[in-house]
C-alpha cells in the first residue's frame, strides 16, 4: 500500500519519463531514416523554385511524351525531355508572372488559327480556316470524352506558354542593341593589325617523363580551379554477364529435329489410340500449313522470287535444285533453316496495269456511300466489260467516271508493280496473280477483297526465271540443360566472390569482367541494353563499395555486379580529375622550368639559348588572336598589341609554350565616318545568343531539386 501511495505521488514524474522515452524513440527512428527528416515525399519528383512536381503529374507527362517520341525513344530520353520542358516552363513562368503577362482570348484565337490554318478539321469547303468549326470541334470533345477534351486544353496551354515565352524573349531582344562606340571597338579589334617576330619554346620540347607531379600538387590544382572539376554523382561497378546462349550440342539437336521433318513418320494418336501417318516436308501437299505449324517466327510466303532476292549465301545452291528438292539444314543468322524448291517460272519483274473497280458492301475500304450488294456489283461489271474490253478510250472514260480510288482521273492507271519488291501481305493475292501470271494485253473480271475489278495488263518487261520456295526455320535457343548450367555457373561464381576477390574469381573461371561508370539517371549498359535496375542498385544508400548483387531478370542471361567506386556530386576525386589535371600541372611546371632558366633579353639570344628559330607572323588582329605557326595565343597577341613598334616583350607564358615577341609593324584600322554597320554586326551577334544565354542564366539562378533518381523507376 505504501508503494502505491509513492507511485501516485510521483505520477507527474512518471508521465514525463514515459513521454521523453517515446520522444527519444521517435527521434531515433527519424534519424535512422534520414529521408523522413531531410528529404521530400517520395511522391515528389522535383522542386523548382519552391514548386513541387508530383510523381503522378510527371508520370502522365512521360506517358504522353513517350507516345509523341515513339517506341525507339528510351525511358531515360523521354524522362529527361519532360523534366527539361517542365523546368523551362516553371522558370519562365516565374518571370512572366512577375511581369503580369497573359494570353487573352483574342490572341488565343490567333494562335489556334496560325497553328491549324491548314488542318482539314478546321477549314471550310473553300479551304479557308473557319472559327465556327473550331467551336463545334471543342463542343464535340466536351460531349464525347473527358480525356480528349483535357488533351485539347493541354494543347491550348502549350500554345499559350510558347507564345508568352516568345513575347518575353522578344521584349528582351527589343532592348538588346549595340552602341556606335561598340561598333567602333569592333572595327578596331578587326582592323588594327600587327606584324611580329617571335620565338616559341614549346612545352613539348620537354619530355613528360622528366616532370614529376605529386598527388598533393594535383589536389592543390583542383582546389584552385574547382569550377573545372565539377562532376555529377556517379558510380563505378564491374560485372560478369552469364549469357544464355545455345551450346554446340543444342545446335546439333536443332539440326537433328529439322531433319526428322523431311520424311513421313508414324505418330501415335492419343485420342484414337492408333498410329497415324504424318506427312514429311518432302511430300507435303498443303505446304503453307506444314511450314506455319513447324517454323519459328517465319511464316510461309506465297511468292516467286528472283535469284537476286535470295540471300547471297544460298542463292546459287537453291537455283541448282530441282522442284521438290530440299536444301539444309543451314544456319542463317540466329536460325537453322531448311528450304524446299516448289516451282520455277519465267516472270516479268515490272508490270504496268489499269483497272476499273466496283466495290460492294463489306469490301475493304468501301465507304458509307457504297450500298450495292455483291450480286449488284457483279451485274454492273458484267455490263461494263463488253464495252471496255477492246476499247482503250472507253476503258479510260468509265474508269474516270466510276472509280473511287487514286486511279480516278488517271484513266484507271495503277502504274508499275514490281514482282521483286511487292509485299504479299499488303497486296491482294487475286489481283497479284492476275498481274504476274497473265500476258501483256490480258483483260478480265477479277474478284478481290476490294470488290469486282476489270484488270488490264498494259505492259511487261524485265523477264527472268523466278523461284517459289518454302522455308522452315528453327530459332537457335539454349536448351533447359544449357540454362541449368549457366545458372549453376553464376551460383558458383557468387559463392567464390563471397569468399574472395571479384576480379581474381573471374580470372580463375576465365570470365570476362566488364567495367562501367554510370550517372544517377542512366539506364543503358553496353552489352546489356536498358538495365536501370543495376544503376539504381549502385546508387542505393545501403550499397557500399565492395558490395555485389546478382540480377537474374536480365534479358538473355544473368549479371553479377560489384560496386567499385562512388563519386558524389561536387568536385571530382583526384583519380578522376587527373585525366586533365595532370597535364595541366605538368604544363605549369614546364613553363616555370623554362622561365626560370631564361636570362636573355633579345629574340636572337633567347632563340640561341633555347635552340629555337626566330619566326615571323603578319596581319594579326585582336578579333582572332591566332599566330601563324603557333596557333591561338590570346595572351601573346595581347602582349604584342601593348608594345610600341620595334619593342621586344619579356617572357610570356602562352597556351602552347613560352614566347618572346617583337613588334615589327603596327597598322591601325582605317578611320571611317560611320560605325553603324559594325554596331549592327555586334547587335546581330548579341541577338543570336540572347535567348539561350538568358534562359541559362535564369535556370542557373533558380533553385532546382531533382529527386528523379529516387522516385522514378
Amino acid at each position: 500500500m505504501a508503494i502505491l501511495n509513492k507511485i501516485r505521488q510521483k505520477t507527474v514524474v512518471l508521465i514525463l519519463v514515459i513521454a521523453l522515452a517515446l520522444f527519444a524513440f521517435i527521434l531515433s527512428s527519424l534519424f535512422d531514416n534520414k529521408d523522413a527528416l531531410f528529404s521530400k515525399s517520395p511522391d515528389v519528383v522535383a522542386t523548382i523554385n519552391g514548386q513541387d512536381i508530383s510523381r503522378e503529374e510527371f508520370s502522365n507527362l512521360v506517358e504522353f511524351q513517350q507516345r509523341q517520341m515513339g517506341p525507339n525513344a528510351t525511358t531515360s530520353q523521354v524522362m529527361n525531355s519532360v523534366f527539361e520542358t517542365k523546368v523551362r516552363e516553371i522558370v519562365m513562368n516565374d518571370q512572366i508572372d512577375k511581369l503580369g503577362m497573359t494570353v487573352e482570348s483574342e490572341q488565343m484565337r490567333d494562335l489556334i488559327k496560325t497553328n491549324y490554318a491548314t488542318d482539314p478539321t478546321f477549314v471550310n469547303e473553300a479551304g479557308i480556316f473557319d472559327e465556327s468549326k473550331v467551336k463545334l470541334f471543342i463542343d464535340n470533345l466536351k460531349n464525347s470524352s473527358n480525356e480528349a477534351y483535357q488533351n485539347w486544353i493541354n494543347t491550348e496551354q502549350a500554345l499559350a506558354t510558347n507564345a508568352l515565352q516568345a513575347n518575353y524573349f522578344n521584349m528582351v531582344k527589343a532592348g538588346t542593341t549595340a552602341t556606335l562606340a561598340e561598333g567602333q571597338l569592333e572595327h578596331k579589334l578587326e582592323g588594327d593589325k600587327v606584324d611580329i617576330k617571335y620565338v616559341q619554346v614549346p612545352y613539348t620540347s620537354i619530355a613528360d617523363s622528366t616532370i614529376k607531379v605529386s598527388t598533393s600538387e594535383i589536389k592543390s590544382y583542383i582546389s584552385e580551379n574547382p569550377k573545372l572539376y565539377q562532376a555529377e554523382a556517379s558510380r563505378s561497378f564491374q560485372y560478369v554477364f552469364f549469357k544464355e546462349v545455345a551450346s554446340l550440342e543444342d545446335e546439333q539437336t536443332i539440326q537433328t529435329e529439322l531433319k526428322t521433318l523431311l520424311n513421313d513418320s508414324d505418330v501415335y494418336n492419343e485420342a484414337t489410340k492408333a498410329t497415324d501417318k504424318k506427312v514429311g516436308f518432302l511430300k507435303a501437299t498443303d505446304i503453307e500449313a506444314f511450314v506455319n505449324s513447324n517454323s519459328d517466327d517465319f511464316k510461309y510466303v506465297d511468292k516467286y522470287q528472283y535469284k537476286t532476292s535470295l540471300p547471297t549465301a544460298i542463292a546459287d545452291t537453291i537455283f541448282k535444285l530441282e522442284a521438290g528438292q530440299v536444301y539444309g539444314p543451314y544456319k542463317e543468322g540466329n536460325y537453322y533453316k531448311m528450304t524446299k524448291v516448289l516451282d520455277y517460272k519465267k516472270l516479268a519483274d515490272s508490270i504496268e496495269s489499269s483497272h476499273i473497280i466496283v466495290p460492294f458492301v463489306g469490301t475493304t475500304r468501301a465507304g458509307a456511300d457504297v450500298t450495292r450488294t455483291k450480286e449488284e456489283a457483279k451485274a454492273i461489271v458484267d455490263s461494263i466489260f463488253p464495252l471496255v474490253k477492246n476499247s482503250t478510250s472507253k476503258f479510260a472514260e468509265v474508269a474516270n467516271e466510276i472509280n473511287t480510288d487514286g486511279t480516278k482521273g488517271k484513266d484507271g492507271s495503277i502504274g508499275w508493280t514490281r514482282l521483286s519488291t511487292y509485299n504479299p501481305a499488303a497486296f491482294d493475292p487475286d489481283f497479284a496473280n492476275f498481274l504476274f501470271f497473265n500476258e501483256k494485253g490480258s483483260i478480265d473480271v477479277v474478284l478481290t477483297n476490294f470488290g469486282y475489278h476489270i484488270i488490264r495488263v498494259d505492259d511487261k518487261k524485265n523477264e527472268d526465271t523466278a523461284v517459289k520456295i518454302a522455308t522452315i526455320a528453327r530459332k537457335v535457343v539454349p536448351s533447359s540443360k544449357t540454362e541449368d548450367k549457366i545458372f549453376t555457373d553464376a551460383s558458383n561464381f557468387e559463392l567464390a566472390i563471397a569468399n574472395g576477390n571479384f576480379a581474381e574469381a573471374a580470372k580463375a573461371a576465365n570470365y570476362d569482367v566488364r567495367p562501367m561508370t554510370a550517372n544517377e539517371l542512366d539506364e543503358s549498359i553496353p552489352g546489356l541494353g536498358n538495365q536501370r535496375q543495376i544503376v539504381r542498385w549502385s546508387f542505393e544508400d545501403a550499397t557500399n563499395i565492395g558490395d555485389y548483387k546478382r540480377f537474374d531478370n536480365v534479358p538473355g542471361g544473368i549479371v553479377i555486379a560489384q560496386l567499385t567506386a562512388k563519386q558524389d556530386k561536387g568536385v571530382m576525386s583526384v583519380e578522376d580529375a587527373s585525366v586533365t589535371a595532370l597535364p595541366a600541372v605538368r604544363k605549369e611546371k614546364k613553363a616555370k622550368l623554362i622561365m626560370d632558366r631564361v636570362n636573355a633579353t633579345s629574340l636572337d639570344a633567347f632563340a640561341a639559348a633555347e635552340n629555337q628559330t626566330v619566326k615571323s607572323a603578319s596581319a594579326i588582329n585582336m578579333k582572332n588572336p591566332t599566330i601563324a605557326g603557333a596557333g591561338k595565343e590570346p595572351l601573346v597577341v595581347g602582349t604584342a598589341f601593348g608594345l610600341k613598334e620595334g619593342a621586344t616583350s619579356k617572357i610570356v607564358k602562352g597556351n602552347t609554350g613560352i614566347f618572346m615577341v617583337q613588334v615589327t609593324k603596327k597598322t591601325p584600322a582605317t578611320k571611317i565616318d560611320n560605325y553603324l554597320p559594325f554596331a549592327k554586326q555586334v547587335s546581330t551577334q548579341k541577338l543570336s545568343s540572347v535567348q539561350s544565354r538568358l534562359y541559362n542564366a535564369l535556370k542557373e539562378s533558380s533553385e532546382i531539386e531533382d529527386f528523379r533518381a529516387k522516385t522514378v523507376q
